[in-house]
């Protein structure tokens, strides 16, 4: 976001009454006698800047009679190519079961595993849980930043702790059935545009709770993100899907005259899209197939290839993309193992080093027994640090500037990956807080600083929260997740909000990562010991070295 932007809507809206209460509170302790949340409460009337083109309520579904792929006309310059559906999802493969004459290997080794399970389930101690509780939740010393006449007061305060502690639940919209996937703002902050399992994209006025449009995306299966390219009047939407398909959407004043268009396909799932910043014609696509496509829509043919994604020979999946803010040329990349890997476009060159300018990994997860993998990831607003989500671990920074193979910096935990590919996102004007959904259905928030978790909102009853959105200026959220809703937050708390129920989410939160990687380690070593068992008649002694050895490594 510009900080003239930022200022000119931050002074529009700085009589506002209920918004600047909150700054008569302190905010030195975390525990307060006072907790507010109103599903409906108009506390924080917040007039953004209207400048869309999008007027009135219509629905354009796109009819039966039209070809999905094109909705409407083709965009000039554009080729209208045929798509190809006809995609063979992956098919799960199953483990055939060890016989009886294996089962005394098998118990020796489940014996082992419940003794380790019990000396990794510490966590039970209440005084060592009290204790850790302790240093995520301690006081904080008291903010920085005071009431002042400037216009930029609204732009600043979006960083302050005492506003993100007041966070409480104020509109929900509810479009058609099906969880929602993505949720994204416009540039201006006007609209919000969401998406999900049921092929079609809604775009908010949150401000006053109603849809102004919704259409038919052209995907043939569940959309994954949609985003609004900057600086092109609300005009395009970008998306991608499940289906592996990335189509744009040119939206129109007019009813009934929104065009659907199909960029690129991929061979499999595109979960996420990076933006370059500014820019109202281009950006990258990511995919499981480990390739990334960069799309320029000035071009007759808007889709090049960029890189394959490869370690040691081996594809690597794609869950994530981003590109730095401070250096367009520059993009991070997160995926099916546990580095982050820095790309330049102007030096990619395959033959070296499979094209990587660096990469960072937690040292730790360097040897993980269960390879932990990167959901999601963003550059904070100054390009100068990378933060990484990974499954069934931590959050973790990276300082971007470090040489090749550094390790983390930052370090971020209680919450829970594993249901969803989860986001994570920066918060504030210059990425002073961390947050992210869970599986527990709860919204964290940390501050970057400390890595303390300042502010804890049961967001989802179905229990998994997919992608929370800031706001482009003001201190507002989106959320969205496995409910078929889409949430907006805001600061109208009366006083900080107690993190009730954090020591009881965060230990169960501990118990099912513990639980869980214990039993993906135990499926592993039934995996290797039913391979033995096969071989064992053809190579005996070979066949035992390789148990003796794996039991070594193991244990």
């Amino acid at each position: 976001m510009s900080q003239k932007s930022s200022c000119d809507a931050a002074a529009e809206n700085s009589e506002n009454k209920s918004l600047l209460s909150c700054l008569d509170e302190t905010s030195g302790t975390l525990v307060d006698t006072e907790t507010v949340s109103n599903a409906k409460s108009k506390g924080l009337e917040i007039s953004p800047t209207p400048s869309s083109n999008v007027a009135g309520t219509r629905d354009s579904s796109v009819s039966g009679g039209t070809d999905p792929e094109n909705s409407g006309n083709s965009f000039p310059g554009y080729n209208s190519d045929e798509d190809d559906d006809d995609h063979n999802d992956d098919n799960d493969s199953n483990c055939p079961e060890l016989g009886n004459s294996d089962n005394f290997i098998r118990s020796e080794v489940h014996e082992q595993l419940i003794e380790d399970s019990s000396k990794q389930c510490h966590i039970e101690d209440d005084s060592l849980l009290d204790q850790w509780m302790a240093l995520e939740t301690s006081p904080l010393p008291r903010p920085l930043w005071k009431l002042s006449s400037s216009a930029c007061f609204v732009y600043e305060a979006c960083g302050g702790r005492v506003f993100v502690q007041r966070f409480s639940l104020q509109y929900i919209y509810q479009g058609r059935t099906g969880c929602v996937n993505t949720v994204h703002f416009n540039q201006h902050g006007t609209l919000l545009a969401s998406d999900g399992d049921y092929l079609k994209v809604f775009l908010w006025d949150w401000l006053h709770e109603q849809p102004v449009l919704n259409f038919g995306s052209g995907h043939k299966s569940n959309i994954l993100q949609a985003k609004f390219l900057p600086n092109c009047n609300d005009a395009v939407l970008a998306m991608c899907g499940h289906n592996g398909q990335v189509r744009i959407a040119q939206l129109s004043a007019l009813p009934g005259t929104q065009m659907t268009k199909r960029l690129v396909k991929h061979e499999s799932a595109s979960h996420r899209l990076a933006l370059e910043p500014d820019s109202p014609f281009r950006f990258l696509t990511s995919c499981e197939d480990a390739v990334v496509f960069n799309i320029d829509l000035r071009q007759t043919h808007p889709a090049s290839k960029v890189v394959v994604i490869k370690e040691d020979d081996k594809k690597v999946g794609l869950y994530t993309v981003f590109v730095n803010p401070s250096n367009f040329y520059q993009f991070a990349l997160g995926g099916q193992d546990q580095f982050v890997r820095i790309y330049d476009q102007r030096k990619i060159d395959e033959n070296v080093n499979n094209g990587v300018l660096k990469k960072f990994c937690p040292h730790h997860l360097r040897s993980y027994n269960c390879p932990a993998y990167i959901t999601s990831m963003m550059y904070s607003y100054d390009g100068t640090e990378l933060l990484a989500n990974y499954n069934d671990e931590d959050i973790y920074i990276f300082n971007s500037s470090d040489s090749n193979g550094a390790d983390y910096v930052k370090r971020y935990k209680g919450h829970r990956n594993n249901a969803t590919v989860k986001g994570v996102n920066f918060y504030g004007p210059r990425s002073e807080f961390v947050m992210s959904g869970s599986d527990c259905g709860h919204i964290f928030f940390w501050e970057k600083s400390s890595c303390q978790i300042v502010q804890f909102l049961e967001a989802d009853e179905g229990g998994t929260i997919h992608c929370i959105d800031p706001h482009p200026y003001l201190p507002v959220l989106a959320s969205s997740g496995l409910d078929h809703e889409v949430k907006i937050w805001v600061p109208i708390a009366k006083s900080s909000m107690k993190l009730a129920g954090l020591k009881n989410v965060l230990k169960v939160n501990k118990q099912k990562r513990d639980s869980f990687s214990l039993h993906h380690s135990y499926f592993f070593d039934n995996h290797v010991l039913w391979f033995l068992m096969r071989v064992r008649h053809h190579r005996p002694a070979h066949t035992l070295f390789l148990m003796e050895m794996l039991l070594i490594c193991k244990y």
